[in-house]
């Protein structure tokens, strides 16, 4: 596989980014990272110019007793120092698409590649609570019992981006910082919602460990998340730290395949919680397969990934399984001049 085929791969599908919708953690299992969101060739040059994605991302996952509980508290206007039973269930499914629109720059800054994105979702959520709730303060005992399903479709938040790529032969390095701007469907009295109804921001770096000699390749990517608080629920999530890595070997010079995985931890406790939550630090780790396939379209490059990952140790936020499927198109290199147009080693 040649060098401007691989660095084409990773123009977009991994600068995509903090989708918020699709995750589950912190307040009412909603945070602003997505667990999963970089892969393979995180870190690898880009070519410049306009370059364009759309990832369909599949999400179903299932809670219950505390986290489920958390949820409809917060529906119910119940106060937070009210005592819960857990008695509850909670199962969403989430449809959605990333569109992405990205600029890359030709001229080094602070001798890297500087790229800016900026991302969207569009799509639908359903979530559904089940089981009996009671919540009992100052003698006052009250309970209810059944299901409750809610589904929205629109548009969530809107997510901007910036990142710096440095290329040393096998060695990639970058860094890179985005936020969210909390435009989306969100209604706080609503089960199911597009958006996270506060900003965040969220910065790291990543490496990319790439030998075009034997095909071989490794990505890791972590940052910490900052959440704003949420105006209209008078809650704020606490400080989030993520890992996403993945791992290929290629077949040929268009296929490759591999592993992909996720570590996310909450490392600060949030503030405005229900007091049955405690702290409400959030963990899941996910891991699972991926292939990716490059081919021309015209005079420009186009790439498929498909990857998919099983959730477990799962602490304070519904987990379960995740698919994403990306297409992105982006500038080809030249043969000719292929050297020049990389970042200068």
């Amino acid at each position: 596989m040649t060098k401007h085929q691989r660095r084409c791969a990773g123009v977009l599908i991994f600068g995509i980014f903090a989708a918020a919708p699709a995750a589950w953690a912190d307040e009412g299992g909603v945070s602003f990272w997505v667990p999963g969101l970089y892969g393979s060739l995180a870190a690898v040059p880009l070519q410049p110019g306009w370059s364009g994605a759309a990832v369909y991302y599949h999400d179903s996952v299932s809670a219950s007793g505390a986290i489920a509980a958390a949820r409809e508290v917060t529906i119910g206007g119940l106060g937070r120092s009210v005592a819960v039973d857990l008695n509850v269930n909670l199962h969403a499914d989430l449809d959605v698409v990333f569109p992405q629109v990205a600029y890359t720059f030709a001229t080094p800054v602070f001798g890297g590649q500087l790229q800016t994105s900026m991302l969207g979702v569009v799509g639908q959520n359903r979530t559904s609570l089940d089981g009996t709730l009671t919540a009992m303060s100052g003698g006052l005992v009250a309970s209810r019992s059944g299901a409750l399903d809610s589904s929205v479709s629109g548009f969530g938040d809107l997510y901007p981006q910036m990142s710096l790529r440095w290329n040393m032969g096998v060695h990639n390095v970058m860094t890179y910082i985005t936020g969210d701007i909390p435009v989306g469907a969100y209604d706080s009295n609503r089960l199911a919602n597009l958006g996270i109804g506060h900003g965040a921001i969220d910065a790291g770096v990543g490496y990319t460990y790439l030998d075009e000699k034997t095909g071989r390749e490794f990505s890791a990517v972590t940052g910490l998340t900052y959440n704003f608080k949420n105006l209209s629920t008078d809650y704020q999530n606490g400080v989030d730290w993520h890992l996403d890595w993945g791992a290929s070997q290629y077949l040929s010079k268009q296929l490759f395949v591999g592993l992909v995985g996720y570590f996310y931890q909450q490392v600060t406790p949030d503030i405005g919680q229900a007091a049955f939550l405690g702290a409400n630090e959030s963990r899941v780790v996910g891991i699972g397969p991926q292939i990716g396939y490059l081919f021309p379209v015209g005079d420009m490059q186009g790439y498929l990934n498909l990857k998919a990952y099983g959730e477990f140790d799962a602490e304070r936020r519904p987990s379960g399984w995740n698919a994403w499927l990306t297409f992105s198109i982006s500038p080809a290199a030249k043969q000719a001049t292929t050297k020049t147009t990389m970042i200068h080693k």
